[in-house]
């Protein structure tokens, strides 16, 4: 019992990693947006994050934890009818046609904007998730998007040296931030709030991700098919 439950466990654990770093990115296009539609008047997160552009270093590292998530899920289980990638279409269609007709906010706002409604919120959160499905599901949403991965995997490999310190680097600026951030809650109390307190937590999964796959060696152990050494059957 416990061991057929093994794959299914892992599998979450993999979205729920890859969930985060789409997260990362929701996050850091929001602040990106409001940093520069109030440039000057606004600075996110001072002093020790002294201007707003320095969250575009977080983009490459959400980017780069994409493959050890998704790597870390490659087992086989059972399909439920579809692949996986359909259901995510599905859940992100409904969540955003919902947020169009029952909110007043445009699309581009609602992923822009730093919004404090809970079904808003929820809205976005179902939209990240079925997001995250398709990421994960994406060698087979299309042929030609298979051979662009498997390209990609393969440039990959080429680098694997320079990706796995990269990913080590982009670790420790993942740390900054989340230190940055804290430091900031502290000297300025208004700024605990929910919002910050998923971010400094997202912050903190996104490092420990990183950490976790230099010392697992996931770019080093990459093969030339793209396949890491640890499983190559994809859920």
């Amino acid at each position: 019992m416990v061991r057929s439950a093994k794959p299914y466990a892992k599998k979450i654990f993999s979205l729920a990693l890859l969930f985060n770093a789409v997260l990362s990115f929701e996050y850091c296009a929001q602040i990106l947006a409001g940093f520069y539609a109030a440039n000057p008047y606004w600075k996110p997160y001072p002093p020790f994050i002294f201007d707003g552009s320095m969250f575009w270093l977080m983009l490459p590292v959400a980017a780069i934890n994409f493959f050890p998530a998704v790597s870390t899920g490659q087992t086989k289980c059972g399909r439920l009818w579809f692949h996986h990638y359909v259901y995510g279409v599905a859940v992100a269609a409904i969540a955003i046609g919902s947020l169009l007709i029952f909110t007043p906010v445009p699309l581009l706002d609602l992923f822009t904007k730093d919004i404090t409604d809970f079904y808003i919120n929820l809205g976005r959160f179902f939209v990240l998730g079925g997001l995250t499905l398709v990421l994960d599901d994406l060698p087979d949403v299309a042929g030609v998007m298979k051979k662009s991965l498997s390209y990609l995997k393969l440039k990959a490999y080429q680098g694997r040296k320079a990706l796995h310190a990269t990913q080590l680097v982009l670790g420790f600026v993942a740390v900054y931030f989340c230190f940055a951030i804290v430091a900031h809650m502290v000297i300025e109390p208004r700024g605990l709030t929910l919002a910050n307190s998923i971010l400094v937590g997202t912050l903190l999964v996104t490092s420990l991700t990183a950490f976790a796959s230099v010392k697992r060696k996931i770019w080093l152990n990459l093969k030339p098919n793209g396949t890491s050494a640890a499983a190559e059957v994809e859920c």
